[in-house]
């Protein structure tokens, strides 16, 4: 079998298991955050944290609720790195760095899982299980909480209540992600990856000589770190790690956990708002932009020309030969276009277009599906702006499932789509003139970096604002530098976003409705469709379109 069939089969049978899952597990979840009852389990946990979870919250207080949770998870996990060395368990690994535990803790707490550091070679057991672990969970529930709420606030009118952010937290941790990730790991343990709690050992190489190892409770993190798009390896090496992704088979059931969320929660959405062709609608965007992506980095990697890479049959340096160019593709997009850092090849060594794909899938707001949650939050977002366009060119107001957008509402959505941009591209503009920060990158002199270089930092501010992960390897990201502006920029990348989406919910759940008449853009057919993926290719692709000229375009065109 040749390697693209290879390819196009494993993309063939993704699309099907996505398809089989997508109306039972969007109906459940839709189920989960209407349901009124409350689980035994889920009653303990309100007692212990003193919520009320049948209180009904405006948008203020739900954010409230949402910022102070993330807090108390930034300064746990901060104090929990900066204490390894007293706690058992740890290899005597010496207790993290100030920089470094800022940057770790504010990148899993905003659901990035950037790492400037070897897992294996710094994380102990109770940090890696109980600190990047349990964030796993949560921020991931935290973003499914902030992408219900939105929901609600086209579906109710003249109350301003958005649910409450306790109880919605709680069901999509342990109704949602726990069943499911119990679930995978079994079926990551059955296929090969690891789940012990063995301390350093020797191991020997096939080549001869011997080399240290530690075990750890890989599967069951490796399946939350793909079902919550989060991506943070306990191994340096990722998901190209064969503790981690052992072969072929669990590559693709890995990717199948990264998108099966996102692409279902556009279906509780329909399910909410009582309209399932939104929620169709959607989801054709989401899956155009998706497959045209993949299709763009399949056939990049296979094509790129000269003699050596024909000869080997695409690009295959820094990818795994057990997956090859088709699964590492496929793999490198599903990353990209939602908030998961996880990588199973190296992105520092794919070609120049190639990793201008990467790129752009992060530039587009990650909403095709995107991350858990803010996939879809994003791509609300993007369709209230088509919906104010499309009134502009009809001249008259806009609307959307009965709710009018107003000044306050496109106001609202502009602040959101702007504040990504300005943190990537004024932070890149900032470590491209500093010489601490150009020296950082590793492949070239420092103030010869030349295309690549740039698009090494470049994509590290993009990894990080939009709370993705992975990185291009060539740049040096464990300095102070790096680690504290990386760690703004992953904090207020995320939780920024966060206030306008939940003032934007709040301003629509107060709303009256408008009743639907002959004049009403109908926004479940294709044309809309079409509208969407356009206004979301021109007005976030377009922000980028210099910054990506200097870097991939640049060395791709050399």
């Amino acid at each position: 079998m040749s390697p693209i069939l290879a390819g196009v089969l494993q993309l063939i049978a993704l699309v099907a298991a996505l398809a089989l899952a997508y109306r039972p597990l969007g109906d459940y979840m839709a189920a989960t955050y209407s349901s009124r009852k409350h689980l035994r389990v889920e009653k303990i946990i309100y007692r212990c944290i003193g919520a009320n979870p049948d209180t009904e919250m405006r948008w203020p207080a739900y954010l409230r609720g949402v910022l102070a949770f993330s807090l108390a998870g930034v300064l746990f996990l901060y104090l929990l790195q900066r204490l390894q060395g007293s706690l058992p368990l740890s290899f005597g690994f010496a207790s993290i760095s100030p920089d470094q535990a800022f940057n770790t803790a504010a990148s899993f707490v905003a659901n990035t899982n950037w790492q400037s550091y070897s897992g294996e070679q710094a994380m102990g057991h109770v940090v890696q299980t109980a600190g990047l672990a349990v964030q796993n969970f949560v921020s991931a529930a935290t973003g499914m909480a902030v992408a219900i709420a939105l929901v609600r606030g086209f579906s109710r009118a003249r109350t301003g209540d958005l649910g409450n952010f306790w109880a919605d937290l709680v069901r999509g941790t342990v109704r949602v992600l726990i069943p499911i990730a119990v679930i995978g790991a079994l079926v990551l343990v059955a296929c090969g990856a690891i789940q012990n709690f063995s301390g350093i050992h020797e191991v020997g190489q096939f080549m001869g000589g011997t080399q240290q190892t530690n075990g750890g409770a890989v599967a069951s993190q490796e399946v939350i770190k793909e079902l919550g798009t989060n991506g943070g390896g306990y191994f340096n090496a990722n998901s190209a790690h064969p503790f981690e992704n052992p072969n072929g088979f669990t590559n693709l059931f890995e990717v199948f956990l990264i998108l099966v969320i996102p692409f279902s929660l556009t279906r509780t959405f329909g399910k909410l708002v009582g309209n399932v062709r939104q929620g169709y609608a959607v989801l054709a965007t989401m899956g155009v932009i998706w497959l045209g992506f993949t299709a763009l980095m399949m056939w990049t990697e296979f094509a790129h020309g000269g003699p050596a890479l024909q000869a080997a049959g695409g690009a295959l340096e820094g990818k795994e030969t057990r997956f090859g160019i088709g699964g590492s593709s496929i793999f490198s997009v599903a990353t990209t276009l939602t908030s998961t850092g996880a990588v199973d090849s190296f992105h520092d060594s794919f070609t120049a277009f190639g990793g201008g794909i990467q790129l752009l899938g992060m530039m587009l707001g990650e909403i095709a599906p995107g991350g858990v949650g803010s996939g879809l939050y994003g791509m609300l977002v993007m369709v209230v702006i088509a919906v104010f366009i499309a009134g502009l060119m009809v001249g008259r107001t806009p609307e959307y499932l009965g709710k009018k957008i107003g000044t306050r509402e496109i106001k609202l959505a502009a602040c959101y789509i702007l504040i990504t941009p300005t943190l990537v591209l004024g932070f890149t503009a900032a470590s491209m003139v500093l010489p601490d920060a150009l020296g950082s990158i590793l492949n070239t002199k420092a103030l010869g970096a030349g295309p690549h270089g740039f698009s090494e930092v470049l994509y590290a501010f993009t990894s990080g604002a939009n709370n993705n992960g992975s990185a291009f390897g060539g740049l040096n990201a464990n300095t102070p530098w790096y680690n504290t502006t990386i760690g703004l920029a992953m904090l207020l990348g995320r939780f920024l976003p966060m206030v306008f989406v939940l003032a934007l919910a709040g301003s629509l759940a107060g709303q009256k409705p408008v009743p639907e008449t002959a004049g009403t853009l109908r926004t479940e057919k294709p044309l809309f469709a079409g509208l969407l993926v356009g206004t979301i290719l021109i007005i976030t692709g377009l922000t980028y379109f210099p910054a990506l000229a200097l870097g991939p375009i640049a060395e791709g065109l050399s």
